[in-house]
Parts: structure tokens; C-alpha cells; sequence
């Protein structure tokens, strides 16, 4: 019962009043970079699946649609812009409809809703470019999964934002394990989205300009969830995104997966959150009042930076560039078509300074994302926030070499692979593991101690002429001259002019 409740919540709220947006009055300013846009179709033979509009039995391996925005080079000055059309040309093929007529697609798909509004969409240029070459550069990559059965363009106008501010953005539907419909916000269905990300996850490394150090997670609504769980289940991800996402209205989903770890979910977190459900809708739909004020995740959250914003003008649809446009008004809760917009850019517009601030390490952007809203110029009535701190500091430096020191200094290359999974920002840099070793080398009784504080730094810094020469320096306080020579001459390997080097070898080898 309490999904069918979320469900209805979040994706099939009653909706009466007619809608009149537009991109240009929604008013995303771009970024300095042209952006490109890609979609094809990938295979992922590990998994089965069925078109449900074939009514058999067939399986085929699954399909991934991929659409793919990105910082782009235009070479041709004839080169056009997409329109919300060509869009729509993806969504049909993702909803398995990809031969239907234009002329039937607003009637097709209910969601979008034949109304002259909305044809008038249609011909709405775009921001991005098709098929153009990726912009020379390495550029951080968001991964976006989609809302609860939706398709991978849902929400392209923060895309292309995205993109025009120097982020590659990655994104495939939403689709069911077996078909294109889920049977429900499960924890199987979350788990099957999970794997769609880690495709993706996977997909990303085809592109030479990606920086693979730089990934966000993000979704809308159901993708919550499995991106929570994607998130505990990697550690190579900095960031995590939720658009309204239902990890906050149906937590025990979430733990009743296998991979559910709270303490896993450690990197910047932000959840941006719909306004105030009325009480007349509470009531009419049945919906708990908790939902209001409950967050059992962000309450639960000890390793993680978190931030938690309230959008005071978004009911749950207008999360989306497909809802802000296309959806019908509640007219119950929803505001005005303007303030909708204007709180769906200032919505994409929160989303690129928390990602420039933990992607990109913008001070300025830093600086927003801990102001509260009215120091950065937004007043109460717009939105409202709370923050979390971690209540553990950033592991560093210090406390491996506590760790190492408990331990001896043994065993200390195990220790380090154990440690960088754990924490994978963690830096030993070379200057700092050679001057712990020499410090060690001076005192005889910890001249071991030494020999495993270099050998971890040439285990990190294998072509370093400086810790050889160092660790050669090490054997030779403690007269193991044959290790010294031979440590000495792979430094000189390195750096053919290391004098002491020169040196040291001619005294031992007289």
C-alpha cells in the first residue's frame, strides 16, 4: 500500500489547469561552451529482456538507450540546433512506439497532453547541437538516472546547461528488469536501476574526455533510491545529486537492499525537495502527513556533507524539464506557470554550484553552497535549507601515518591499498613519504621502519630517483651495502645526474 501511495505521490498527481511555458521564459542562461549531443543504443548481454508491445515471449539482451550531452567543437557554421521535437523522435523510441506518426505523439503518450500549449513546443529550439565532436579537454561527468519509468531526455534543458558550464551529462531511461514497465517501486527495481548506472559507469570510460576522477550521481524522484544504493556499492564517485528523490519518501526500500550501508554514503549530498504537500491533497489522495517532514536518510546520514533544500514554488513533476513544460496544473498546490519556471531555473542553477564546488573545487561556488539562501539573495518564501556536516574530518595524511605508527610501520603497502578504497581522496605525496623515511633512517633502531616507509612511496612513486636514492641512503646506515648499490643504480636509472648517487656507488664498488 505504501507504494502505491509514493507512486501516486510522485507520478500520477490529479491534475486539472493548463500549463503555458517556454524555454526561453524558463531563461537558463548558458555557460561559455557549445554543447553536443549524442544518442544511440548499447547492449548489455548480462541481462534479458522483453518489448512489451510484441505481446510474446521473446527475449532479447537488454538494451541501453544513451543519450549524452557535452561540451562540443562546432566545425560547421551550417551546423543547426535541435528542437524539443527531435527529443520527443528519443522519447518515442524508448517508450517502444519509435514508428508512430508525429502527428499522434501528444495523443499517444498522455503525459504530455494535446493541447495547443504544447504543440507550440514542438518547433522550441533547443540549446544543443547534434552529432558534433567533443571539445578538446578532460571534463567531470554527471550520471543521470531517470524518474520512475521516464525516459533519458526528461530533464534535457538542465542538461544543456549543465553542459554549456563545462560537464559532460549521461543519462538512460528508466526501465523495468524484465520490460519496459516496472512493476512497482521495488527494491528489485531499484536494483535493476542500479545496474543501468554502473553500465553507464562503465560507458564513460569510451570518451577520452571525461575526467574519470570527477563523477556526480543525479535523478529525479524513483532514481533516488538507486542511486543511493549505486553510490554504496562504488567508491569512485564524489557527488550525489536527488531531484526530489524518493530515497526521502520510501526509506525502507532502500535498506532492504543487500548493498544498503549507510556509512558507505559518505561523499557531498543534496537533496532538493518539493514544497508543502496541502492539507486538501493529503487528505483527497491519501497521502501520509509525514511526508511533509520525514527524512529518515539525511537524519541518518553521519559521513556525509549534506544539504537539504526546500523549493517553496515546485510541486514533485516540476523536478523535470518534461513536467515544467508539458505537465497539467494541480490546481489545488501548483503555482503560477512563471513562479514554476522561475523556481526551476533557480533549481538548475543550485544543482551547477554544488557540482562546480565539489567537481570542480570553485571557492565561490563553495561559498554559495554554505550560505544560507538569504545571504545569497533568495528569500524564505523561494526556498529554505538545512545542512549537515560530517561528523568525521576528511581522512588525511595524519591519520594513516597514525594508523602506520600503531601498526609499527608494517605491513604498510597493504595498509595503503586497504586505505585509498576506504578513502579515496587520501594524498601521500612523494616530498612527505621521503621525509618520513629519512626522519626514520637517523634513528638506527628504526632503520625497518624506514625501509617500509620508501618502499610504500616507490609502491606509489615507482619512477622517483629521489626515494631510491633515499632508500639506497637507508641500507647503507645500516651497512647492507648490496641493497644500497642496487638501490643507487636504479636511481641513477632515473636520473643520470644524481651526483650523490655517482658518488656513493664509486666509494662502495672500490
Amino acid at each position: 500500500m505504501r507504494t502505491i501511495i509514493l507512486v501516486t505521490l510522485v507520478l500520477f498527481q490529479v491534475c486539472f489547469v493548463k500549463g503555458q511555458t517556454s524555454l526561453k521564459e524558463i531563461n537558463l542562461k548558458n555557460g561559455a561552451y557549445n554543447v553536443g549531443f549524442k544518442h544511440y543504443t548499447m547492449i548489455d548481454s548480462t541481462r534479458l529482456y522483453r518489448i512489451e508491445q510484441d505481446f510474446n515471449n521473446q527475449y532479447i539482451n537488454r538494451p541501453i538507450p544513451i543519450s549524452i550531452w557535452y561540451p562540443a567543437e562546432i566545425k560547421n557554421s551550417t551546423t543547426k540546433h535541435l528542437t524539443v521535437l527531435d527529443y520527443l523522435e528519443i522519447l518515442k523510441e524508448e517508450e517502444e512506439w519509435e514508428n508512430l506518426p508525429t502527428e499522434f505523439l501528444l495523443d499517444w503518450f498522455p503525459y504530455l497532453w494535446n493541447t495547443p500549449k504544447n504543440n507550440a513546443h514542438l518547433s522550441e529550439k533547443v540549446s544543443a547541437f547534434s552529432d558534433t565532436d567533443f571539445l578538446d579537454g578532460k571534463f567531470p561527468v554527471i550520471v543521470y538516472a531517470a524518474s520512475y519509468q521516464n525516459s533519458s531526455i526528461e530533464n534535457f534543458a538542465l542538461f544543456e546547461y549543465l553542459a554549456s558550464n563545462g560537464f559532460v551529462v549521461i543519462s538512460s531511461p528508466s526501465r523495468g528488469t524484465d520490460s519496459r514497465w516496472l512493476e512497482g517501486a521495488t527494491t528489485k527495481e531499484m536494483e535493476t536501476q542500479s545496474r543501468d548506472v554502473e553500465f553507464l559507469l562503465k560507458e564513460i570510460h569510451k570518451y577520452k574526455s571525461i575526467d574519470f576522477n570527477r563523477i556526480a550521481l543525479m535523478g529525479f524522484s524513483f532514481s533516488g533510491q538507486s542511486n543511493a544504493i549505486t553510490v554504496m556499492k562504488n567508491n569512485n564517485i564524489s557527488a550525489l545529486v536527488s531531484l526530489d528523490g524518493a530515497e526521502r519518501y520510501d526509506y525502507p526500500v532502500l535498506e532492504k537492499s543487500p548493498y544498503f550501508d549507510l556509512d558507505r554514503l559518505n561523499i557531498p549530498y543534496i537533496h532538493f525537495a518539493q514544497k508543502e504537500i496541502p492539507e486538501e491533497v493529503l487528505v483527497s489522495d491519501k497521502i501520509p502527513a509525514e511526508l511533509n517532514y520525514k527524512y529518515q536518510l539525511y537524519d541518518s546520514l553521519k559521513y556525509s556533507n549534506a544539504y537539504s533544500y526546500k523549493f517553496n514554488d515546485l510541486s514533485h513533476s516540476y523536478f523535470s524539464t518534461f513536467g515544467v513544460l508539458f505537465a497539467n496544473r494541480d490546481k489545488r498546490q501548483d503555482k503560477s506557470d512563471a513562479e514554476i519556471m522561475a523556481s526551476y531555473k533557480l533549481l538548475s542553477q543550485h544543482t551547477l554550484q554544488f557540482l562546480n564546488a565539489t567537481l570542480k573545487n570553485e571557492e565561490n561556488a563553495k561559498a554559495f553552497i554554505e550560505n544560507s539562501p538569504d545571504k545569497n539573495g533568495f528569500p524564505e518564501n523561494l526556498l529554505t535549507k538545512k545542512m549537515k556536516k560530517s561528523l568525521e574530518s576528511e581522512f588525511d595524511y595524519k591519520d594513516f601515518f597514525d594508523i602506520a605508527l600503531n601498526q609499527n610501520y608494517q605491513n604498510l603497502i597493504p595498509l595503503y591499498q586497504k586505505t585509498i578504497k576506504e578513502h579515496p581522496k587520501l594524498q601521500l605525496k612523494e616530498w612527505m613519504l621521503n621525509k618520513k623515511g629519512q626522519r626514520l633512517s637517523l634513528n638506527l633502531s628504526k632503520m625497518e621502519q624506514s625501509v617500509n616507509v620508501f618502499l610504500l612511496g616507490l609502491h606509489i612513486y615507482p619512477k622517483s630517483a629521489n626515494l631510491y636514492d633515499s632508500l639506497a641512503l637507508a641500507y647503507f646506515y645500516n651497512q647492507d651495502f648490496e641493497n644500497a648499490i642496487i638501490n643507487y643504480k636504479k636511481s641513477l636509472e632515473l636520473d643520470s645526474e644524481n651526483q650523490n648517487a655517482i658518488d656513493t656507488l664509486k666509494k662502495l664498488e672500490e
